[in-house]
Order: C-alpha cells, then structure tokens, then sequence
C-alpha cells in the first residue's frame, strides 16, 4: 500500500505505522499498540497523543489504565478537509496581509534583486513570471523590445505562451527590431529597420521589473531579471517615448 496521501495529510511513516496496529488490535494498551506496530513503548504514547490531536485516534479509561483506539479510515478524510481549510485560509492571509508587509519591509534595492538565469528553463520562468505579474495587475499589459535574431528561440520552451497571454486578456506592445512577429490578439506592434546580424535581445518591461535575454555561444539563452520600480519606470518612460516617435 502505497501511503503517499496520508504524507500529504500531514502523518508521518511512524504515525501511520501506529494508526494501523490500532486499526488491527481495536481498543489497546500503549504496550500492545507498542508491541504491535514494533515502535518503543515512550515513542508509541508521543505518537498515540499527536494521532489524537489530529482527531484520528481516541482513548477512554479502563480501570486505572488509558485503552486506545482508532477512529475510523473516513475520518481521514475530516483530517484532509480541516487540513486544505486551514491551507486555503493561510493562502488568503499570505496573499492579503503577509505578502505586503514584507514587501514594505525588504529594502528598497538589493542584489538581491537582481536574479540571473541559463538556458531554456530560465527563458520558460520570465514568460510565466510576465503571465502571472500582469495578470495580477490592473493594467494589464507589458511592453517588449525584441530583435529578429532571438524571435525565432523565445517561444522554444514555452510553445503556448502567446496562446495564454490571450486567453487571459494580457495586452502586449512590440518594437519589433528587424523584420518579422506574428500578428495576435491584444498585441501592437511597431518595427525599426535592423540588418539580420544584429545582436540578439529581448527586453520586457513588466512593472516593477525588467527582463532581459540574449544568446551566449550556440544560441544558449542568458537570462537577467531585475525587480526595481525605479529601472522599470525609466525603461517605460524611454519605451513609451520610442514608441511615440515609430
């Protein structure tokens, strides 16, 4: 049997082995459930206290002995939905107030702040970064500078990326270095003239942050982000003023 859910529910290989000597004895003592799951008698009274925390494990008295005995299987399930409740509610508290709070309380700038990444999977992680950020901002909208010559590798790893970007309302403007870029939804698109040798360069500008590929030795993308409000906003101010004047 295979005990990878009851992982997910938060039991451990020693609380499972516990729960089930109980389910196999019914109504026990510690020095059965002990002998039983072959766990040592001070461990197996820890665990039998956490299993009852968790609501999957009850005891009464019999005598002046405590008699343990377990809840059953579908109670699992209680355990689960409190557990992906309790989930639901952290997500929600993170999102709304941690999340914030510590955004006001990181510095202004760091090198941290900047994050440098290779290849194919780094390429992938800027256009799910630049999905998910404008997604989450009113604006919803990013601008692009990009030439010919790294057109063609970007979507390598993210075939579907434009397809996406659609289906969630992302507004995109391209200056387009070179010749090239295929019409899409919620996209505009303006060119400046380029030779096909000019150097291979992506630049998005999703505020706050600013992304940056191009191709080291046989078209292996090198990837740059940097997360400052202040850069972004001059990055958009020099966009916007380009775009003005194409």
């Amino acid at each position: 049997m295979k005990f990878d859910s009851l992982h997910q529910l938060g039991l451990d290989d020693r609380e499972i082995s516990i729960y089930r000597a109980l389910l196999r004895l019914g109504p026990a003592s510690i020095r059965d459930v002990a002998a039983e799951s072959g766990v040592n008698r001070g461990s197996t009274y820890e665990t039998l206290k956490q299993l009852a925390g968790k609501g999957v494990v009850n005891y009464f008295p019999r005598g002046r002995r405590r008699v343990f005995q377990a809840e059953e299987p579908e109670q699992l399930l209680q355990l689960g939905e409190r557990r992906q409740q309790a989930l639901s509610q952290a997500m929600e508290q993170l999102r709304t107030e941690v999340i914030p709070e510590l955004k006001q309380s990181r510095a202004e700038f760091s090198p941290g702040n900047v994050r440098f990444y290779e290849g194919d999977d780094g390429v992938e992680l800027v256009l799910r970064d630049i999905l998910d950020s404008t997604a989450a901002d009113p604006e919803r909208g990013y601008s692009v500078i990009s030439t010919k010559t790294l057109r063609e590798h970007l979507y390598r790893p993210f075939p579907n990326f434009t397809r996406q970007r659609e289906s969630r309302g992302i507004r995109v403007r391209v200056i387009a270095v070179g010749e090239g870029g295929d019409e899409a939804e919620y996209a505009e698109r303006k060119w400046l003239p380029a030779s096909d040798t000019s150097d291979a360069s992506y630049i998005a500008i999703y505020p706050p942050k600013v992304a940056m590929i191009t191709l080291a030795d046989k078209d292996y993308p090198v990837v740059v982000i940097i997360d400052s409000a202040a850069i972004a906003s001059t990055q958009q101010i020099l966009f916007d003023t380009l775009w003005g004047l194409l």
